[in-house]
């Protein structure tokens, strides 16, 4: 995974994260869902429970690395707009939910990223 610009290496990390949970079971509700004051990077159904995941990329550790990034303020931006999703998509309002984080780094090759899936990284 070597795309250019930040925006490009976003794109490629979320494809790879949902095509890696997609390989695991889970259903597509939402990419990239937008509300004042944030966004979902993927929102997905794991049997019977609604996942609000969290996709990091980072080309290097030296400020830290894609799980050290996620510090209190984002957590509590991710949980304000998964309310709002559910305000707004009232249908998996009744669902158990969770936040996850799909963390990738640089792996053996630029090409193939290590990916590191936490089920349940923050609660609400």
């Amino acid at each position: 995974m070597s795309p250019i610009s930040k925006q490009e290496s976003g794109r490629a990390a979320e494809a790879l994260a949902r095509s890696h949970l997609e390989r695991n079971g889970l259903r597509l509700l939402a990419q990239n869902w937008l509300c004042r004051g944030g966004e979902l990077d993927l929102v997905m159904l794991d049997g019977d429970t609604v996942a609000f995941i969290e996709v990091r990329y980072r080309k290097h550790a030296a400020w830290g690395g894609a799980l050290e990034s996620i510090d209190a303020r984002k957590r509590q931006r991710l949980v304000h707009a998964a309310q709002l999703f559910l305000q707004q998509e009232s249908r998996w309002a009744r669902h158990a939910c969770r936040f996850d984080v799909i963390a990738l780094s640089p792996g053996a090759s630029p090409a193939s990223p290590e990916l590191n899936w936490i089920k349940n990284a923050f609660e609400a």
